[in-house]
């Protein structure tokens, strides 16, 4: 009885110990991405400001491309 009870309890913590690590490859992959993606808007941002100036204009103002 008791070694059945030890054998459930190993079997457990081995799929427990395998989940925890598919979790953390998940939550690091993640990071990751979040990383990236803070980096690339960090860059748009930083384009916009930095912009040759017709994003600051007025739309009203720009004249249509068939004039």
């Amino acid at each position: 009885m008791t070694e059945d009870r030890i054998t459930n309890l190993e079997i457990k913590l081995s799929f427990t110990e395998d989940l925890i690590d598919q979790l953390n490859q998940t939550i690091y992959k993640q990071q990751q991405q979040i990383e990236f993606l803070y980096r690339e808007l960090k860059s748009i941002k930083e384009q916009a400001s930095s912009g040759d100036g017709a994003s600051n204009t007025n739309p009203k103002d720009e004249v249509p491309p068939h004039y």
